[in-house]
Formats: structure tokens, C-alpha cells, sequence
């Protein structure tokens, strides 16, 4: 554990889809043994229905989350120059983290994530595009961040 951040802050534009996705898989991974949360650029979205169904498929629970946004998690007096790293799950994410980081000694990651919104057609359609989604950051997760410890 000596090599993983104590506390990691997801972000991507609005805090509905992939950060809170990447925030539920870490905790799930990781537990209490690092600090984590997510936020987006913006807060107009509620939590995602496809993504906390494909969560919930594997035992992630999302349907609580609320979003919040950098200002916001500000506002409500997170100190988020005190996150030892920043991972950006989008482009405008990104610039804002990056923002953030220079005032503050924060490693910022840019992990290019597909934004699986307005794809697909059909529900099925739909959940399987959300499930690469949530693969995809699973993957990167477990590279990143190994877990080191069998968790119960």
C-alpha cells in the first residue's frame, strides 16, 4: 500500500456516469484504505440510470450518489488541494483538475474514457455500451491502483 495514493478525487464533466463509476469501483476495490470521491466540472445531471444499473451488476451501489461539482465540493468544504492525486475522465475535467493543480502539488491523470451517453439504441444496446464503460475504468483501476490485499 505504501506506493498508492492515500486519496484519489475522480472527475469528468458532470459527475453522473464515469466518475461516480470510478469512485464506486475503487471503494469497491480498495475500501477504507484510500480516501475517495469524485466530482464533475458541472452539476446539472442527476445520477445516471445505466450506470447504476450496470454498477449494481457488479455489487457497486450508485443509486445514493449525489453529484456535486468541484465548486460545489468547495462550497461544502472539501479541501480538494489536499487530494494526493486528481484522475481526469474527460477532456474539460482535465483543464480543470490541471487548473487546480497548480496551485497545489497534485499529480493530475487524463484517462481518455468513453463517454457511453447518447450511445446506443436500444436499452440492451444502451447497458452494453455502459458496461465497456465501467470495464473499461475497472481495467484501468486495477493497473493503477493493485490491490495488495485480499479484501473480505
Amino acid at each position: 500500500m505504501a506506493d498508492l495514493p492515500q486519496s484519489v478525487l475522480f472527475c469528468c464533466d458532470h459527475n453522473a456516469v464515469r466518475s461516480p463509476m470510478a469512485e464506486g469501483l475503487m471503494k469497491k476495490l480498495h475500501g477504507m484504505d484510500i480516501y475517495v470521491q469524485s466530482a464533475g466540472v458541472k452539476n446539472d445531471l442527476e445520477i445516471d440510470g445505466f450506470a447504476i444499473a450496470v454498477c449494481e451488476e457488479v455489487g457497486v451501489e450508485l443509486s445514493r450518489h449525489r453529484t456535486r461539482s468541484f465548486e460545489e465540493m468547495r462550497d461544502w468544504g472539501d479541501d480538494l488541494e489536499q487530494f494526493d492525486l486528481i484522475v481526469a475522465l474527460s477532456p474539460a475535467s482535465q483543464r480543470q483538475a490541471q487548473e487546480l493543480a497548480r496551485h497545489a502539488h497534485i499529480d493530475v491523470e487524463y484517462w481518455p474514457i468513453m463517454d457511453p451517453t447518447g450511445l446506443g439504441e436500444s436499452r440492451e444496446a444502451k447497458l452494453a455500451v455502459y458496461r465497456q464503460t465501467r470495464d473499461q475504468i475497472e481495467e484501468r483501476l486495477r493497473k493503477r491502483f493493485p490491490v495488495t490485499r485480499i479484501r473480505a
